[in-house]
């Protein structure tokens, strides 16, 4: 059986759709849309068209209210775009509702990345992980599909008395994830039997929102050569290197980054990537802090850090790119109150480094400024955990 590809090789053009409700802002729906154009970006596909209404909440039919979808079917037909896509995810019956109502092909968020991460996956970890999450995801959505997935197997005695052709690819799907199941308890058993080999050296982690710079990052303190580029999920499945700072040594390991609204799927498919983290003795969280959302990025990021049971690890805040940093200098005869636009890179510096008790840094790893600063901060966290697990080592002395 193929994997459940959703977006085609060649460039495609996309409208993107957004609501705002009692929860959300203009401002943030925006911000929100963004993100989802470079998602697209990212899978290949060229945002042409924003469409955002304000609702008290999602229309559960339709997403966004009739008006809405009558102006958004207007401007397919006028400009015939391949994609539609929804920076949420869609119930069966909505996908099924929207299609009829635009006949144009509908995506909606999780959809979206799921695909980006079945065009990262490199490894057969990767690969086995995302396609799992593609077929959880897909499973509840069959009856609204028009194509059908071709059988693993086909002939007489395979579809029961009366069975339809729904009910023939749900049993299929089912038995596909059973086995991608019984695949990644076997692929999590050798994980961890390699980390085990590793012996008992600190570990450090990278994490952070996805296209914060881990990967650049984990190149400059190793000295390895892991991929790194600016889309989002550059990196899906985990790298680790051994490190060695004045004769210190320890493991620095590269995860997969978090996002918003990040699938749920995902994150149970990618358990055995995510015990990196999990078992780590140090977490590196690292911050875009040019990003006008970085708040909000570093919330996500710690309370997908709470679902995964690793809240409770030491972290040392990097905040990267600051060479990207701007603000805007507010005049001395504005009496308006100040925005987030507004506050400096110093001020922001004296803000967090008092918050975090020092435990954190600002650098750019592009341009490797203060490098040596986030080396020596790293070097002293995990100096202070080897000296717990390894008393009378000499050298450390």
């Amino acid at each position: 059986m193929p994997e459940p590809k959703i977006t085609e090789s060649k460039t495609q053009r996309a409208i993107l759709i957004g609501v705002i409700d009692d929860t959300t802002t203009e401002e943030a729906v925006n911000e929100y849309l963004d993100e989802l154009a470079f998602l697209a970006q990212t899978a290949g596909v060229i945002p042409v068209k924003r469409f955002v209404q304000r609702l008290e909440y999602p229309n559960p039919r339709t997403f966004v209210g009739s008006g809405k979808i009558k102006e958004i079917r207007d401007f397919i037909n006028e400009n015939d775009p391949e994609l539609v896509i929804f920076d949420d995810e869609l119930s069966a019956s909505q996908l099924r509702n929207i299609e009829r109502e635009l006949r144009c092909r509908i995506l909606d968020r999780t959809n979206l990345i799921l695909d980006i991460f079945a065009r990262r996956a490199r490894t057969a970890h990767a690969k086995t992980q995302v396609e799992l999450a593609q077929y959880q995801y897909l499973l509840p959505r069959l009856a609204g599909m028009w194509t059908h997935l071709e059988r693993q197997r086909g002939g007489i005695g395979l579809r029961g008395p009366g069975e339809t052709e729904i009910e023939t690819d749900r049993r299929v799907v089912r038995e596909r994830i059973a086995k991608l199941k019984e695949d990644l308890v076997r692929i999590d058993k050798q994980k961890k039997t390699q980390r085990q080999n590793r012996g008992k050296l600190v570990r450090v982690a990278l994490v952070g929102y996805t296209n914060v710079g881990k990967s650049t990052i984990m190149n400059l303190l190793s000295k390895s050569d892991v991929f790194a580029e600016n889309k989002l999920f550059a990196t899906l499945d985990t790298t680790v290197r051994k490190v060695i700072f004045e004769n210190l040594p320890f493991l620095l390991s590269d995860t997969v980054g978090f996002i918003r609204k990040l699938p749920h799927s995902l994150i149970e498919s990618f358990k055995s990537t995510l015990d990196e983290v999990r078992e780590s003795d140090i977490l590196l969280h690292i911050v875009d802090i040019s990003h006008s959302n970085f708040e909000e990025q570093i919330e996500i990021v710690q309370q997908t850090l709470y679902d995964i049971g690793a809240g409770d690890k030491p972290v040392i805040m990097v905040f990267n790119k600051i060479d990207a940093f701007r603000y805007i200098l507010k005049d001395i005869d504005d009496l308006t109150p100040r925005l987030k636009e507004n506050i400096s890179l110093d001020e922001l510096r004296n803000t967090w480094m008092a918050k975090c008790n020092g435990t954190c840094v600002f650098i750019s790893a592009i341009k490797k400024e203060n490098i040596e600063d986030l080396k020596k901060l790293l070097y002293a966290k995990v100096r202070e955990i080897h000296i717990e697990r390894y008393p009378y080592d000499d050298f450390l002395y």
